[in-house]
């Protein structure tokens, strides 16, 4: 195999490069910037839209499928517990913390450098092409929903995600419901009006106690939780609205829009989605990367994290290096090693 420790060390700079670099969603130019740059020494010609920055098949034949290579750039905010700097790119032994370094830093980088290898050979069963997005932490719509319509016709994705390089296979899409409950205000020591909250209840405890019937084997169920409520003004007052938001976690078994239609035929309060966009994904197991996958010994399950799987048009897997656990904690780090192990396994995989 080609030289996989310079790779790494590439891989190692770049990230180094990048955790320094502070790219919070909706504010990731100058990290588009580095990849921009890093993609033209490398001797791309990438192209950009916004802060999403790709490079197409450099030989590209029609008679075979496209295979997207994709990571983000983006990152969360640091929270209030880091021990470290998050922006200073620290190494301890195989240890390299900060900011982005797990997600999704470590998928991006080992990504590109089996794009690198993967580019020079011209008996691959699929075109390769390569994409850095933007704004995947908040799903915007500046981040790959921007650059899709403008790449050309791809089959297939793999999203370096931190999956500890095992394939996530499905993955579960998200909605979120305001619900608002309606009644009539009146002095609470008369028991007067109609009490909103109230009304609420009935709702919330349907929501509660609803099990969906169609069970995934790798998402388990789909599952809906009221996460805030709001109501009244004042103690003596009966509150005349209510408001509640729901989020609701769908397996690929169910569209987004097929259960909204279902909660609002099940509850009284009035009922809006903020989006239906970001549905559950999944790839069919009898796909060639699954089962290539599976015959490599790795082990396919199903992802309760939502990533740019769900504005994807085509499928996809997740497979990158690190651990979904680490993603937005205090001190994040990846190991070398990981990133090393992810580049030979793309490189296995694909080639």
């Amino acid at each position: 195999m080609d030289n996989i420790k310079q790779y790494t060390t590439d891989a190692v700079d770049l990230l180094q490069r990048l955790i320094a670099t502070p790219s919070t969603s909706r504010d990731e130019k100058a990290a588009a910037d580095i990849m921009e740059a890093e993609l033209k020494r490398l001797g791309f010609a990438p192209h950009r839209e916004a802060n999403n920055v790709w490079v197409e098949p450099l030989y590209y034949d029609a008679s075979k499928p496209t295979l997207l290579l994709n990571a983000h750039i983006d990152t969360v905010r640091p929270v209030a517990s880091w021990t470290r700097d998050p922006y200073s790119p620290a190494i301890d032994g195989d240890t390299l913390y900060g900011l982005g370094s797990n997600d999704c830093g470590g998928g991006l980088v080992a990504l590109l450098q089996a794009f690198r290898i993967l580019s020079t050979r011209d008996n691959l069963y699929y075109n390769i092409m390569y994409l850095a997005s933007a704004e995947e932490e908040v799903s915007g719509k500046d981040g790959i929903s921007r650059a899709i319509p403008l790449l050309p016709h791809i089959d297939v994705a793999i999203v370096g995600e931190p999956t500890g390089m095992q394939p996530a296979v499905a993955e579960k899409g998200l909605m979120v419901l305001d619900i608002t409950s309606h009644g009539k205000s009146g002095h609470a020591a008369r028991g007067e009006g109609i009490n909103a909250l109230y009304a609420m209840l009935d709702d919330l405890v349907w929501i509660r106690d609803y099990r969906f019937k169609r069970i995934s084997d790798f998402l388990g169920p789909t599952v809906m939780n009221a996460t805030v409520i709001n109501a009244g003004t004042q103690h003596n007052v009966v509150p005349d609205e209510c408001r509640a938001i729901v989020d609701v976690r769908t397996n690929e078994l169910y569209n987004n829009e097929e259960v909204y239609e279902f909660i609002c035929s099940n509850i009284r309060s009035e009922c809006k989605a903020r989006s239906f966009r970001l549905h559950s994904s999944s790839i069919a197991m009898s796909h060639p990367l699954v089962q290539r996958l599976i015959s490599m010994g790795k082990q396919p399950f199903g992802s309760p994290t939502l990533s740019d799987q769900a504005l994807m048009p085509w499928e996809s897997l997740k497979l990158g290096p690190g651990e979904s656990s680490r993603s937005h904690s205090a001190d994040e780090f990846i190991r070398i090693s990981e990133i090393e192990d992810a580049i030979r396994t793309y490189v296995e995989l694909v080639g």
